[in-house]
């Protein structure tokens, strides 16, 4: 019956999931994704920035942000994903977010993306938790900003708002404020999960590296055990109106 409801809950949901970067999204909460699209719901994703990055991954080349972009349209693709957006695509942004001003990125969330609150009235937000990363920390702030309490009459007020988790909050100073409240049984999703994040194969590492495949299964099943289930994803929940 409990998942019975659940299960009707989340099929109801419209969320918008907001990413730092291309695969923030399938590292935080790919089987939510996959979960609300098989129950009925409408998903869609915006991401802040895609560019130029070298990589300590004991490869030589650089990793091109139009690589990066067409690899995160391959895994809309795979989640069957309502729609989406990046914002910049410009390698002098990318992991720059924190010195752009907050208005401006707050205002490509809450009007001007075609993925924005108020183009799509999410009735879910989901936003990166805070970890050492400048534009995961920005981004959250501007999200944050945007999901402000407001007259749902005349601005989009997401009823539901919360964070994702991360794999790299254990090396953060704020990590005990990452106290997860709620968790999305995604047992039957984690092979979609996988999958989704192998499509972001210029990000993943080998194991026991903390961003390769193995160690993603780790932390889902890990998160389900702690709540007696084969696997799951977690988050802080900063709002939920009901």
């Amino acid at each position: 019956m409990l998942t019975e409801v659940s299960d009707q809950f989340l099929g109801k949901q419209r969320l918008l999931v907001i990413s730092p970067h291309a695969d923030d999204e399938s590292f935080g909460c790919a089987g939510t994704i996959a979960k609300i699209k098989k129950l009925g719901g409408e998903v869609y994703i915006l991401v802040m920035s895609v560019g130029d990055l070298k990589l300590y991954d004991g490869k030589k080349d650089m990793v091109a942000g139009e690589t990066r972009a067409a690899e995160f349209a391959k895994v809309a693709e795979f989640l069957k994903i309502d729609g989406y957006d990046i914002a910049y695509t410009d390698a002098e942004t990318h992991l720059r977010l924190d010195a752009i001003p907050q208005r401006d990125l707050i205002n490509i969330i809450e009007k001007t993306s075609s993925v924005s609150l108020d183009n799509i009235n999410p009735t879910m937000v989901a936003l990166p938790a805070i970890s050492y990363n400048q534009d995961h920390v920005a981004t959250f702030k501007a999200g944050f900003t945007a999901c402000r309490p407001h007259d749902p009459t005349v601005k989009s007020f997401p009823r539901i708002v919360v964070s994702y988790d991360n794999q790299t909050l254990f090396w953060n100073v704020d990590y005990d404020k990452y106290h997860p409240n709620l968790y999305i049984d995604i047992s039957d999703f984690l092979d979609v999960k996988l999958q989704a994040l192998r499509l972001h194969a210029s990000q993943l590492r080998h194991s026991p590296h903390h961003c390769s495949i193995e160690n993603m299964e780790y932390l889902a099943r890990t998160r389900g055990h702690e709540i007696s289930v084969a696997a799951a994803e977690s988050f802080v929940c900063h709002r939920i109106m009901l």
